[in-house]
């Protein structure tokens, strides 16, 4: 039941999912710091140190049930977390009681933890990408088409398609796809190093057998699928790999903050709103809004997770020699908020893809207001073809150009040039319904999003099959 007298983050209540909210939470931490221990011991045994079977399999059956309250006794007698879980855990397997942690230093059991709950982490990040992308990938093919005006500095420009403009979006999701997929594959296990990562611990058990030491230094990493090992560590694996793992993750943010901030200028065009529900409120006082407060959220968060990519640079620039411990009690708030954050980021943008609200006569009705500016080189080419005088055509243009303009600024009607121009005689022979196809102002648009959507998209995707249609609701 919740405590309501206290304080609870809103990543984890508002946000994030459970999948991931669980992934960081204590229950997953310490089983996986007992499955380094058993690991260790079963890699220590295979190798000739002096452990049972019966030791192992008391450690194996005991992963999961831990004592918190017990744990918290000890942490609070001996100020040392990892000192405290291993009397826990050799309280539920006290065969085993003096063979847990045999060798190793804190570093051996938290960072290897750390990087295995990274790892799954990035793998749970990579899946809800590759969903997004899928989602933008549907909506751009079906407005592949569709003109709308584009806009440069948030001002009138050449025509775009709605289609082309979600691969934009898309373009950059994609390329932090391939970002977190390339952190997967090179994310290293920080091994089985000692105290200050000279391995002299190991090297004392197994007689001075450094062969051993090595194969003990794999072995664990084989275990938990790890094909590389940090090469060399001092107490801690570099710092610098929270660095690129928490900067990656930023990235989406960026993605993320780009993606809603255009939609939320966009909805106060009312060319294009997110998802709003039947009884959904957009504001207290004034009923009648539609406030886009699934982007907002996004933007926020974003924020947040931008304003985060400083901590893990400062800690690994901070890191003293073989190492301090001023990294632990920032590495404990940054590293699991990071992900939660992330997280909570694609679940809401998830949702807001999937029910993307388009308004073609809005959109339709903007391009006609802007096309007539736009097509008059066209117009001028079709008036010089019918017979006109190119630079007489040119000064009628331009002033009645001048005069339309006033009326949309000064007097706020609508731009009124096509009629300006159909009414004058220079201009008979123009087909103004021809030239003012707004289709033909669009370029290879359509083409560009068939070629992104075949090129880019769908391989980015082809692996994550199965996970592509995934739903998510906003928790509140």
């Amino acid at each position: 039941m919740k405590n309501h007298n206290i304080y609870s983050s809103p990543l984890v209540e508002r946000n994030a999912s459970k999948e991931m909210a669980e992934l960081f939470g204590e229950q997953k931490k310490f089983s996986t710091w007992r499955r380094i221990w058993l690991e260790l011991a079963k890699a220590e045994k295979k190798l000739g140190l002096k452990i049972s079977q019966g030791q192992i399999s008391q450690m194996a059956k005991h992963l999961d049930d831990i004592n918190f309250e017990k744990a918290a006794e000890y942490e609070k007698k001996f100020r040392h977390d990892v000192m405290a879980h291993i009397h826990a855990f050799g309280e539920k397997a006290p065969k085993a009681a003096r063979i847990i942690h045999l060798g190793a230093t804190s570093c051996e059991i938290g960072d290897n933890a750390d990087l295995i709950i990274m790892r799954e982490g990035l793998e749970i990040i990579a899946s809800k990408l590759a969903c997004l992308i899928n989602s933008l990938s549907v909506f751009a093919k079906k407005y592949r088409s569709m003109p709308t005006l584009g806009f440069t500095h948030f001002q009138p420009a050449q025509l775009t398609t709605v289609g082309k403009r979600a691969t934009l979006w898309c373009n950059d999701f994609a390329g932090d796809l391939a970002e977190i997929e390339h952190r997967i594959e090179n994310i290293p296990f920080r091994g089985i190093k000692g105290t200050t990562g000279t391995q002299a611990s190991f090297l004392e058990l197994f007689g001075g057998n450094g062969n051993k030491v090595k194969q003990l230094d794999k072995m664990v990493a084989k275990a938990f699928g790890f094909d590389k090992v940090c090469p060399v560590t001092g107490q801690t694996y570099s710092r610098k790999i929270d660095s690129l793992i928490i900067n990656t993750l930023v990235q989406i943010a960026l993605s993320a903050h780009k993606i809603c901030n255009d939609i939320r200028l966009l909805a106060n065009l009312k060319e294009i709103e997110e998802p709003f529900e039947k009884s959904q409120v957009g504001s207290s006082a004034m009923a009648y809004k539609r406030n886009p407060m699934r982007c907002e959220r996004v933007t926020g968060l974003a924020r947040f997770l931008i304003s985060l990519s400083a901590s893990p640079q400062m800690t690994a620039a901070e890191q003293w020699l073989e190492r301090t411990l001023d990294d632990s009690s920032n590495r404990r708030i940054v590293i699991p908020e990071a992900f939660l954050a992330v997280d909570g980021i694609l679940e809401i943008l998830i949702n807001v893809t999937s029910g993307l609200a388009v308004y073609p006569k809005v959109i339709a009705a903007r391009i006609d207001s802007e096309l007539p500016f736009m097509a008059t080189e066209n117009i001028l080419m079709a008036a010089v073809k019918a017979g006109g005088n190119r630079q007489k055509i040119h000064e009628k243009i331009r002033v009645h150009s001048q005069a339309a303009a006033e009326q949309v600024k000064k007097l706020g009607k609508p731009n009124d040039l096509t009629e300006r121009l159909k009414n004058d005689s220079a201009f008979a022979k123009v087909d103004f319904k021809k030239v003012l196809n707004a289709s033909d102002y669009v370029g290879r648009a359509p083409q560009q999003v068939d070629e992104f959507i075949n090129n880019v998209a769908k391989p980015a995707i082809k692996k994550y099959r199965g996970k592509l249609n995934k739903k998510t609701e906003l928790k509140v």
